[in-house]
């Protein structure tokens, strides 16, 4: 059961009780399942990452960033996710810090069964401009996505999201990625996962990103993991932890 758990940690396939942990980070694909009734998860880390796009080069850190789920009843859960975010442009030397725009969503849960090994979920986010100076969009937006898990068998998992973002009056951008969980022995677990997006539904950026967990209790994980872009220049590394209350 651990090791069948440690999988359920990266990619939240399968079926739980309230007491053990199910969380979001440290990969991008958001899990099928959510937070039992009554129950608050926080799910925190640092992240420091490195771009080069259209002739600029940036350094970022993300110095917590925090997303807080709570259970507001069976399948539904209220999510609010906020960072600080500080940022550096390598070519100008310029430097900005501050609060990032803050979002409020919520994920419902589709479809769950003990008889069946497919989870699946529907997340939304409203991003508000609320952010410091030189990292507020300044425009309302939303984040959507479709996750769905697969239990391959007892130490191997897939899930996988597809989502659209919208900000205000442009296009949009499409979504997804595609996480595989291997379950090493009690403790650790690792990932891999390809992802990206079609940024205002015409150019393709696509990613990749790897990661481990380590479970110390049954409601709490710590994290690392590391990416790199496919089709441009990034890499970021990050390390944090999820708690459940």
């Amino acid at each position: 059961m651990k090791k069948h758990f440690l999988i359920l940690s990266i990619l939240v396939i399968g079926k739980l009780n309230a007491q053990q942990i199910i969380t979001d980070r440290p990969d991008q694909t958001e899990s099928s399942s959510t937070i039992s009734s009554g129950h608050l998860q926080i799910e925190s880390g640092l992240w420091l990452g490195f771009t080069e796009m259209y002739s600029q080069t940036e350094r970022q850190i993300l110095a917590p960033t925090t997303l807080f789920r709570y259970g507001i009843t069976k399948g539904i859960e209220i999510r609010i996710l906020n960072q600080f975010e500080n940022i550096k442009d390598q070519t100008s030397s310029g430097n900005i810090s501050g609060i990032s725009d803050i979002e409020i969503g919520t994920k419902i849960q589709l479809l769950q069964k003990n008889d069946i090994t497919t989870e699946i979920a529907f997340l939304t986010h409203l991003i508000i401009p609320t952010g410091s100076k030189g990292l507020t969009n300044n425009i309302y937006g939303t984040i959507n996505k479709l996750s769905i898990s697969h239990q391959i068998n007892e130490n191997i998992g897939i899930g996988y999201n597809l989502g659209y973002n919208y900000y205000d009056s442009e296009k949009g951008d499409l979504t997804y990625s595609l996480a595989l969980g291997i379950g090493i022995n009690d403790k650790a677990a690792i990932y891999i996962e390809p992802y990206g997006d079609i940024a205002e539904l015409e150019k393709h950026i696509a990613s990749f990103d790897a990661g481990f967990t380590y479970l110390l209790q049954d409601n709490f994980q710590l994290d690392f993991s590391f990416g790199t872009g496919v089709n441009y220049t990034m890499n970021y590394i990050s390390a944090g932890f999820s708690w459940i209350i």
